[in-house]
């Protein structure tokens, strides 16, 4: 029997009242596993309403008691760790081991949410003038909103509504249609963790959800990621609607492989990077950059890229799963198509990939192209599939140079023995984040996620100290006291009061 997948409003687990019905399929066959009806407009509005009452008095809760939620929530994530990665797995097509990974990177963020109180801490100077003292405060927004992808159902929200919640907003998440269920589980758990009802509320839905949240004037903050279209339309929307966004977007990440560099280091992690999760990561590497005679090394990564098996997400050779969905699918093969069109030469090439048993499911092997030129499509395009691109450069100064000109800033590496080569590349280059001898630079919580260029519209980044700036205000206060008005007696307790 199919899934009926339920919203979380105002407190309440339901299967809603819209009549746009959203099918949730598995990415191995394509078979129904569950069921969306979209939220209706009025039980978006119903959220947004709900969400507004409960900050009235959220706000006001000590926070304390807010990282006491957190510590709760957090305990329930660990405990139910392998549980919420079964579900991501099947509904994803991730294997088993990259869902784990999913989850553990979010239970990380929700982890440093529990540091809240220090994160909240202000300023103060005493006598900016005479005898008056000046001190600033970080207070909550309101009522924030979450629009997350499919291909980090657990990480993506946990980036975003532990945090907002934690510095005393209430949230409302829109996560994918396509895989629904991690991000109501995580719905399910921080109910558990004894969250105030209305301080969460979770709704699906399509486009017409999207819009209400995005020119609402009860939402103040947006938090998205995504493609870079939807990134654009989300950014000028909200902006234009006056509210802060931060849209994370599209991406090409390149990684400069030095001659100096561990040969046997740099073919693992290129072959991981690039058709790890199917390629379907915003910081996967889809361009290896060979500088010098490195390019020896391209005809064994080949070999090593060939072994690599796609398959179930509970078979645990498989390297990774399928693709999302066929529409997905489509999208890879027909760039993988206009490269050999375009004259790059595909030394591997998984257009015809099948999975005995499961022919009908978004398959696409490893996929691998040399003599690519910027001026190519499947270079300048994110492909969001397992394909690595190659590119052969004379010189660091070439290779800095190329990575430059894209028009994304997303995430970069380099593989070297140098340091004077790493803290070259690291000091010119235009990206936000940098790996030396590390494929994919993703930060832990206590930094933030800071993208630059096209893969970033907004001022303040994802988690980390840039989010808890995002999703707050600063009062500061000036004041003087005067000597007359202090009070006589004693307190013989150690209460506060």
């Amino acid at each position: 029997m199919t899934t009926q997948i339920k919203h979380y409003i105002d407190g309440e687990f339901t299967t809603g009242s819209g009549d746009r019905l959203i099918t949730v399929t598995n990415p191995a066959n394509n078979l129904p596993i569950a069921e969306i009806k979209c939220a209706t407009d009025e039980e978006v509005l119903g959220a947004i309403a709900s969400a507004k009452s409960a900050f009235q008095t959220w706000k006001e809760t000590p926070v304390s008691e807010r990282a006491r939620v957190m510590l709760r929530y957090q305990h329930l994530l660990k405990e139910h760790h392998d549980e919420l990665a079964t579900i991501l797995a099947k509904e994803t097509g991730k294997t088993f081991e990259d869902a784990k990974g999913d989850v553990w990177r979010g239970i990380e963020v929700a982890e440093h949410a529990c540091s809240i109180a220090s994160l909240l801490m202000g300023e103060t100077v005493e006598n900016v003038a005479r005898k008056i003292d000046t001190y600033s405060y970080t207070q909550p927004l309101g009522v924030c909103a979450g629009i997350t992808p499919f291909n980090f159902p657990a990480m993506i929200p946990l980036w975003m509504f532990p945090l907002a919640i934690a510095c005393g907003n209430t949230f409302v998440l829109k996560p994918s249609e396509q895989d629904p269920m991690t991000p109501l589980r995580l719905a399910e758990l921080f109910e558990q963790a004894g969250a105030a009802k209305g301080v969460l509320q979770l709704v699906h839905g399509d486009k017409s959800a999207v819009d209400i949240l995005l020119t609402h004037e009860d939402i103040k903050a947006i938090s998205f990621v995504g493609s870079v279209g939807v990134g654009q339309y989300v950014y000028k929307t909200g902006t234009d609607h006056l509210k802060r966004v931060q849209a994370f977007a599209g991406a090409k990440n390149h990684s400069v492989i030095m001659p100096d560099a561990n040969k046997e280091q740099v073919l693992n992690n290129l072959v991981g990077a690039s058709v790890g999760a199917a390629g379907q990561r915003c910081m996967a590497i889809s361009v290896a950059v060979f500088v010098g005679e490195a390019k020896e090394w391209i005809p064994e990564l080949k070999e090593r890229l060939a072994k690599v098996r796609p398959g179930l997400w509970d078979d645990a050779e498989a390297g990774y799963g399928p693709l999302i969905s066929p529409q997905a699918k489509e999208r890879v093969l027909s760039l993988i198509a206009k490269g050999k069109e375009e004259g790059a030469e595909c030394l591997l090439d998984g257009s015809e990939f099948t999975l005995e048993g499961y022919e009908s499911g978004n398959w696409v092997g490893p996929t691998m192209f040399t003599k690519v030129t910027p001026e190519m499509t499947i270079y300048k395009e994110e492909i969001f599939g397992p394909v690595l691109c190659c590119v052969e450069s004379d010189s660091l100064e070439d290779a800095i140079e190329l990575v430059n000109a894209s028009p994304y800033g997303n995430g970069t590496s380099i593989f070297t023995a140098s340091g004077a080569a790493a803290r070259k590349y690291q000091h010119e280059i235009e990206v936000g984040q940098v790996g030396i001898n590390v494929p994919i630079p993703v930060p832990l919580p206590f930094f933030s996620f800071t993208g630059w260029k096209g893969s970033f519209y907004g001022d303040q980044h994802a988690y980390g100290k840039q989010a808890v700036r995002f999703f707050t205000e600063t009062k500061t206060i000036t004041a003087r006291w005067f000597e007359d008005d202090i009070p006589s007696g004693p307190n013989m307790t150690i209460a506060l009061k």
